[in-house]
């Protein structure tokens, strides 16, 4: 195996002149600490500092929180502000790995032979990922860096390829790390058999209820657990290939594919080196100050050892860094300590622990009691761990629902203001009393930001900026105090402080669209229709504020939402009559705008169905057009890389061969994804294929206040996921079952059953019904699952007003949709037809002479793709005179199918 550590290519870096005066700060790592300890400075100002980083990998610093997001497709996953990078103070040097700590002659010695003097250095080194010395152990991969997460993702795809079956993958630890790495595993396609040593899963921050719970839940999704196993090798063949793991008790485990999950160490071995002090299992030791033995040395994050521990956990590390910035700039900051509440989604499912979560028998609290709802059969558990009077809160656990963690997590520590058993929402109470947060809560633990600050912070707008103040917005909010700017898990709590102090203050808490619409989205669509308005101008003058000096003329929060509204009231070319001012950029292009500035082209193709005639027009056009081709999430092609007077000749080969648009650029529906059904397949019980042909002709095109995706599974085996849909139908013996409310993204959601053994015509009219009730009554940029939550009873209630016909208007709808459904036409061939609307596509201010000179692409896999901004900062640092190897072929694309490559100059 290599070594992880070792550079791969030259240092990066610029030779800048400095004043030699400056105080001269190392910063040993390019981690998440590391980062957060130069945005910290870099925040209070840099006078009078510069501030070298050594980064072993070839990245600036990225999220290793969001690490399973790469197992899928390449991500950015960069953290912070770039500006910060270019700032003339912060010299940021990748590939380049500290290989000795000179303190006599106060310089960092790099691998490169470079020496980096300092006045104060920082040691953010991290940690290595656990190999167990097993026989085999070197053959393991392990699951701590991006390009360990881009090994497993090309190793389990070559496996598949060479072996012609799903690769069997065996992820050895069940703590945090093993359970997401066998989960991004399973995704890929492999088969994920996850083994721990311990009895229940996440032992560390679980009790055996618990963990056993999340065994039943994390077993459902489709992986194999083996707990109490202990593995004592890992079996090859002569060539060096995984067969198996070797468990204690004898068994043998089929494997192709092993990854160590078992834990970190502190990489200390610097520290060692220099003499400095370290802890008794590991890491550098340090003081409240995050100063260690030696003056003028600091360590943080991972290899920081307090209280004879080292955490590897996000809040502490931020923590640290804030600490240690502080006090190399004279304060008198100190760390608090770890805070070790974790509330995460394993493969879909929640889980959240914080405080003493393991109580009196193995806690840290004696005498505690806990009060505990655990459900088998519905894979619940939920456990408040309590002073011996039930008053105080000192820990809890969730597993499968963590609903109360978010109110909980702030009071650890205090004494609760109702009985604790009124938390637990799944053993069906009815509920806690709301309560109000104390100034000194920790709000975002994340960021350590108090309720106290949020609050100053609000009220100090107030009084500066009256109701209109930047601030009294989520958003505002978030960029102002950074709560909720990490992890996530505190913006409810957020949204619901800002709401109670802008009430308290006499504001309305307005649930208007925007400064220039007090009216709510469905407020609007209800009265644009009753008065049959058919423009912005008129709505804006009948409905909303259209002062000059107020800011009027509408923004961008209301236009789109008003041009959505006109589009599914009125059925018309979305650009004309003034509407195509009202569009998002990407509707305005008919086309998704990318990071540089160019298009991507998604021809519709209906369930997924397509001839080879038709993928041969496909290739053609981005062979003619050299656009980088990608399958989407969705089974979809998608096209990159096309400038903007360049679409309508895309789209007129496009269109010539029946193709038309994917709508992928609108808030409408995206696709409908299908097995194959009984035409092929021998489990399929319904024809999937054709019901997802139809269902995608019938509603492409329709405009929503979300985009939303609808799925067809020819069977129970649910090949489709149409559960993760807005819309999903599952095929029975009997007919159709239809679910809804399922959504993917930032907060995923299964669908519901709504109704079960549908036949067709039935089937499509519930649909009907349900788009259009959702598209009447949601706020703006609101997906299904969200709005049903939001609907007083729910999922009942969308039953009773689609099935039961509870409101009267089920009619209504349906003809609603039979209007959309008789005016719809094909906006890319709408445009090919018409010369005024192809103006549109001549000249923006990304021109084609404006744009090339600006659009770098890199050659990868066979194909162009743009420039990473790594890869750019890499290609300004050649410009600069520094040295490196970018490892990939960089240059400029070419002006038309026809010319050759401009390179970089």
């Amino acid at each position: 195996m290599r070594d992880d550590r070792k550079p791969s290519a030259s240092p990066a870096r610029v030779e800048r002149d400095t004043d030699s005066a400056a105080r001269r700060i190392v910063v040993v790592g390019g981690g998440p600490a590391a980062h957060r300890f130069v945005e910290a400075l870099w925040r209070r100002g840099l006078d009078g500092l510069h501030i070298t980083v050594l980064a072993e990998e070839a990245y600036a610093p990225y999220d290793r929180v969001a690490l399973s997001s790469a197992l899928q497709a390449e991500v950015n996953l960069s953290l912070g502000d770039v500006l910060m990078w270019r700032e003339p103070a912060v010299h940021l040097v990748t590939n380049e790995r500290a290989v000795a700590l000179d303190l006599p002659a106060r310089c960092v010695i790099g691998a490169s032979a470079e020496r980096y003097p300092f006045d104060d250095v920082v040691l953010a080194t991290g940690s290595d990922a656990v190999r167990l010395p097993m026989a085999g152990a070197e053959s393991a991969a392990v699951y701590r860096t991006l390009e360990d997460v881009r090994y497993l993702r090309g190793e389990s795809a070559r496996l598949a390829a060479d072996l012609g079956r799903p690769a069997e993958a065996v992820v050895i630890g069940g703590g945090l790390l093993g359970l997401e790495a066998a989960g991004g595993l399973q995704q890929l396609g492999t088969h994920s058999t996850v083994v721990n040593r311990a009895g229940w899963l996440m032992n560390a921050q679980l009790d055996e209820g618990a963990g056993q719970a999340l065994g039943r839940l994390i077993t459902a999704k489709g992986m194999n657990i083996l707990c109490g196993s202990a593995p004592t090798g890992i079996i090859r063949t002569a060539t060096g290939t995984v067969t198996g793991v070797q468990l204690r008790n004898g068994e043998v485990l089929p494997a192709d594919l092993v990854v160590f999950a078992v834990g970190i160490k502190p990489r200390d071995e610097l520290a060692r080196d220099a003499g400095l002090a370290v802890g008794s299992r590991g890491g550098v030791v340090i003081s409240a100050t995050c100063e260690t033995s030696m003056p003028g040395v600091w360590a943080i994050g991972e290899v920081a050892s307090y209280d004879d521990v080292c955490m590897g956990l996000v809040a502490p590390a931020n923590a640290m860094a804030e600490v240690c910035a502080d006090g190399i700039l004279g304060g008198v900051s100190s760390f608090p300590g770890f805070d070790t509440a974790t509330k995460l989604k394993l493969s879909g499912v929640e889980v959240a622990s914080f405080g003493d979560a393991l109580g009196d028998a193995l806690g840290d609290t004696e005498g505690s009691l806990e009060i505990v709802y655990a459900d088998p059969a519905r894979g619940l558990y939920q456990k408040l761990v309590v002073t011996d009077d039930a008053k105080t809160l000192l820990g809890g656990i969730f597993v499968g629902d963590a609903t109360p963690y978010t109110a909980l997590r702030p009071l650890l520590g205090r004494e609760l203001p109702a009985e604790p058993g009124a938390y637990l929402s799944s053993a069906g109470t009815d509920g806690a009393p709301e309560t109000e947060l104390p100034d000194d809560v920790v709000l975002c633990s994340c960021n350590n930001v108090t309720a106290g600050s949020c609050r100053s912070t609000i009220h100090g707008h107030l009084d500066d900026g009256g109701s209109t103040a930047p601030v009294l917005d989520l958003p505002s909010l978030k960029a102002c105090t950074r709560a909720g700017t990490q992890c996530g898990s505190c913006v409810p709590m957020l949204k619901k402080l800002l709401d109670g102090e802008l009430v308290k203050a006499g504001k309305t808490v307005s649930n208007g669209i925007c400064e220039h619409f007090a009216m709510s989205r469905p407020q609007l669509f209800e009265a644009i229709q009753a008065l049959d308005l058919a423009s912005f101008s008129d709505i804006i003058a009948r409905f909303g504020v259209d002062d000059e000096a107020k800011g009027g003329f509408g923004c961008d929060l209301c236009k789109p939402a008003i041009a959505s509204i006109l589009a599914t009231q009125r059925g018309q070319y979305v650009l004309d009559g003034g509407r195509g001012t009202l569009q998002d950029t990407n509707d305005r292009a008919l086309a998704n705008m990318q990071r540089n500035g160019t298009y991507s082209v998604v021809p519709r193709i209906p369930g997924g169905e397509i001839t080879p005639q038709k993928l041969a027009v496909i290739a053609r056009v981005a062979e003619d057009f050299g656009l980088y081709v990608k399958l989407t999430g969705a089974l979809r092609i998608d096209m990159f890389g096309a400038r903007l007077e360049q679409l309508p000749e895309i789209w007129k080969i496009l269109v010539e061969a029946g193709f038309e648009s994917g709508q992928a650029y609108g808030k409408a529906l995206r696709n409908v994804k299908s097995c194959v059904g009984s035409t092929w397949c021998r489990f399929g019980v319904q024809d999937s294929v054709g019901l997802a042909i139809d269902l995608e002709l019938r509603y492409r095109g329709l405009r929503a206040p979300h985009k939303f995706k609808m799925g067809v599974s020819g069977c129970a085996r649910e090949c489709a996921e149409a559960r993760g849909k807005d819309v999903g139908v599952i095929a029975t013996d009997q007919g159709w079952n239809l679910y809804v409310g399922g959504n993917g993204g930032f907060q995923p959601a299964h669908a519901q059953l709504l109704a079960q053994d549908l036949d067709t015509p039935t089937l499509i009219r519930y649909i009907d019904r349900y788009l259009m009730y959702y598209i009447r009554t949601a706020d703006r940029m609101q997906r299904t699952a969200r709005w049903m939550e939001d609907l007083d009873g729910g999922l009942d209630h969308v039953r009773d007003v689609v099935v039961s016909d509870s409101l009267g208007i089920a009619a209504d709808l349906e003809q609603a949709m039979e209007r959309h459904v008789e005016h719809y036409e094909d906006e890319w061939a709408a445009t090919l037809k018409d010369p005024d609307r192809l103006r549109r596509f001549r000249s923006f201010v990304n021109a084609p002479d404006a744009a090339d000179q600006s659009i770098v692409l890199v050659e990868e896999r066979g194909q162009r793709r743009p420039a990473t901004d790594a890869e750019l900062a890499e290609a300004e640092l050649v410009q600069a005179g520094g040295p490196v190897n970018l490892g990939v072929s960089i240059g400029m694309r070419p002006r038309n199918p026809s010319e050759g490559d401009q390179p970089w100059s």
